[in-house]
């Protein structure tokens, strides 16, 4: 399980260090075989935005679930395109450093410093700027959409 945010530095050839706190996890339970993708439910803003870096076992759990989806409905096909053709697989080396695809760095507006968010069973990669315009935007919304859903939840 992936729990907290710490702050990273992308270097100049697009690396990041994955810190050591989840080093031996990801060791254990991918052979630091890693995926990473663009984040569906996150649109890039001017500040940037967000990528899903997946553990390959729950990579391709997500996979199994998506290859069931109906091939004409056409959402289905968006999230296919989008999510599964924007995949990278990567390897964390032995200095537990993972290169981010150019491609997808770009996309997300990624630069010196980027917060990795652990979301359970993956992480999210956030351009600095964007998590802290949208940690604010979290904090000052007092948007119920979705909250009856989540009625049967305690704390």
């Amino acid at each position: 399980m992936f729990r907290g945010i710490s702050t990273i530095n992308l270097d100049d050839k697009g690396r990041i260090a994955i810190p050591t706190r989840y080093r031996e996890t990801l060791q254990q339970c991918c052979q630091r075989q890693m995926v990473v993708t663009v984040a569906v439910n996150e649109r890039c803003t001017g500040e940037g935005g967000c990528l899903w870096l997946y553990p390959l076992p729950e990579w391709e759990k997500l996979e199994q679930t998506i290859i069931k989806l109906p091939t004409l409905n056409k959402a289905a096909g968006k999230l296919k395109r989008f999510l599964i053709g924007n995949a990278s697989e990567c390897e964390i080396d032995s200095q537990g450093r993972l290169l981010l695809p150019e491609k997808l760095r770009t996309s997300a507006a990624m630069d010196k410093k980027i917060m990795l968010v652990g979301q359970l069973n993956k992480f999210e990669l956030w351009n600095e700027a964007a998590w802290n315009s949208k940690e604010q935007d979290w904090m000052d919304s007092d948007d119920t959409e979705g909250v009856e859903e989540l009625g049967n939840l305690s704390f």
